[in-house]
């Protein structure tokens, strides 16, 4: 019994003696969580992942991030506060990629996951011919940025990598974009052999007019024949999306029936938020990716019911109030069209009511109703029309 209680006592003792207590006043790290605070409260769209170790006197600043001026504001700070550290945070893009810091979405919907394997949740999607920022590797996958800002990654089947030579010839070539709900590019005019599928926003290279169609490159190479009354010269479209209520209608009922897909942005299937982004990009406008950051765009419009307040192109936020313990929570969105109906993407893309008396009157929405929003010619930072910050042609 003496032997196992010294032996008990030993063990103690080598356990707390190798293991000091974690700092508990770690001011480096303060600095860290303040600065993320400001440039990166979601990580979604920005990454500052970055933390600081203590070791005898010095932090090391470990992690990553695609914000060098987050990063260089860091360790300005902990140099003026006269704060020693060692910096070993890894930038982005990373070096190993060398030039190919550039890619193009390659297939019709590329599916972008949280994590880089395929049993991951799907976080979003892109479409051909999206222009996209590679941030890093690892296998077979890439941790890719869109033009929405959105941060996933993406197998190497999704891409095409580019060095700036060749990503500043692609920007600057002739597009064509593909306007039909779903379809196909073909080999040939007897249109036997099909190149791949096609859905609504694709973008490719134009390469020439024959016979009907459009002759038209793939970011890889590929050549394929697309027909002509189902697409159309990408900046003579751009020119044309001017978004009006009218058209987000009209775009919105062209997709009825779409399934729901968690993650979707595509006419293959897609999620709530995933529906409204689509509508407004086929009218020229690029928004948020999710509900819960759509709700801070745009003017406030409603949030006590009123829908006589809305108009056609409004959208809709439903969810979780806000209570004395807990925070508000934004989970689904819809857009308003009119006579007291919106449409959404649940279980399929279809039009709800708010009218009790209605055949497809939602009383589960209304009863979760938030708030609505205006983002029709509503100044924002965080959407983007085409027609004036183009995705090819800056």
């Amino acid at each position: 019994m003496y032997y196992k209680s010294v032996l008990l006592l030993l063990t103690v003792i080598f356990l707390f003696g190798c293991n000091p207590e974690p700092e508990k006043n770690n001011v480096a790290q303060e600095h860290i969580e303040a600065i993320k605070r400001e440039v990166a409260p979601d990580k979604r769209v920005a990454l500052f992942a970055v933390e600081a170790l203590k070791k005898n006197d010095k932090f090391i600043l470990k992690g990553e991030s695609n914000l060098p001026g987050a990063v260089k504001t860091l360790t300005n700070t902990l140099t003026d506060k006269n704060i020693s550290f060692v910096d070993s945070i890894r930038l982005l893009p990373s070096k190993e990629l060398g030039d190919s810091t550039r890619a193009v979405i390659n297939i019709s919907v590329a599916n972008l996951r949280s994590n880089p394997k395929h049993s991951a949740e799907l976080a979003t999607q892109a479409t051909l011919g999206t222009p996209v920022k590679v941030l890093k590797k690892q296998g077979d996958w890439y941790y890719i940025q869109t033009p929405d800002n959105y941060l996933s990654w993406v197998d190497r089947g999704g891409i095409r990598l580019m060095n700036a030579e060749r990503f500043a010839q692609w920007k600057a070539t002739d597009k064509v974009v593909y306007t039909k709900t779903y379809g196909h590019a073909y080999n040939a005019v007897d249109e036997k052999e099909i190149i791949s599928d096609l859905v609504a926003g694709n973008i490719l290279e134009f390469v020439k007019l024959m016979d009907g169609y459009f002759v038209a490159s793939y970011p890889d190479g590929r050549i394929a024949l697309i027909r002509l009354d189902e697409a159309e010269s990408y900046f003579g479209w751009i020119k044309d999306r001017v978004p009006d209520a009218d058209k987000l209608v009209a775009t919105s009922k062209t997709l009825m029936g779409v399934p729901y897909l968690w993650g979707g942005t595509s006419t293959k299937g897609m999620d709530c938020s995933g529906f409204t982004k689509t509508v407004y990009f086929l009218n020229g406008m690029v928004i948020p990716r999710d509900a819960s950051q759509q709700v801070h765009t745009g003017k406030p419009v409603d949030s006590v019911q009123d829908f006589s307040a809305l108009q056609r192109g409004d959208l809709l936020f439903f969810g979780r109030k806000a209570t004395d313990t807990t925070a508000e929570k934004v989970v689904h969105v819809g857009m308003w069209i009119g006579n007291n109906e919106f449409i959404h993407a649940s279980d399929m893309v279809r039009v709800s009511s708010m009218d009790p008396e209605a055949d497809n009157f939602d009383a589960h929405n209304k009863n979760r109703y938030l708030r609505t929003k205006r983002l029709l010619r509503e100044e924002d930072d965080a959407l983007v029309r085409l027609a004036q910050t183009p995705l090819f042609k800056n």
